[in-house]
């Protein structure tokens, strides 16, 4: 099984990040690898929406579509994504979200699949890996545009 674990630390919000994050239905507009994204269905379950979405993963002349539930706990600050069907055996990514002292956030990100085909795995899996090791900066880059740039700190400023 292949994994992937990230914590990286950004200059935007827990909530902004969040709802970038929880915005599944503008993936194909940024996320590496995401052709389309399709929601099938949406409910609302206590503190938590649960979404069941299609996603479509596509590279040259490769394309594998896949059904996720993706568990939105805004409440928690986390996502997490579970797989239902398509080309994988196993899959699984969680995100989550936590304040830092300087206003910005940790982005805490990590997945586990593997695909059902040992070919497409061969085919697939580097690709997938090079793709995942870019989703934090997908999202952050994502974030400057919807956000606009964040303020750096400035340590020519004194105290009065």
């Amino acid at each position: 099984m292949n994994t992937y674990h990230t914590v990286h630390r950004v200059d935007y919000g827990v909530d902004d990040m969040y709802r970038l994050v929880a915005d599944i239905e503008s993936y194909p507009q940024f996320v590496p690898l995401c052709q389309e994204l399709t929601i099938r269905g949406r409910e609302h379950n206590g503190t938590h929406d649960v979404l069941v979405a299609d996603m479509t993963a596509a590279y040259k002349f490769i394309q594998e579509t896949f059904t996720s539930r993706v568990t939105l706990d805004p409440k928690a600050s986390e996502i997490l994504v579970e797989y239902i069907d398509g080309p994988f055996r196993h899959m699984q990514n969680r995100w989550r979200f936590r304040n830092t002292v300087n206003g910005g956030c940790d982005v805490d990100f990590f997945i586990a699949y593997e695909f059902r085909s040992h070919a497409l795995q061969l085919l697939m899996g580097a690709l997938f890996d090079k793709a995942f090791r870019k989703f934090v900066d997908a999202f952050e880059e994502r974030a400057r545009r919807v956000y606009g740039p964040q303020p750096q700190p400035r340590s020519d400023v004194t105290a009065s």
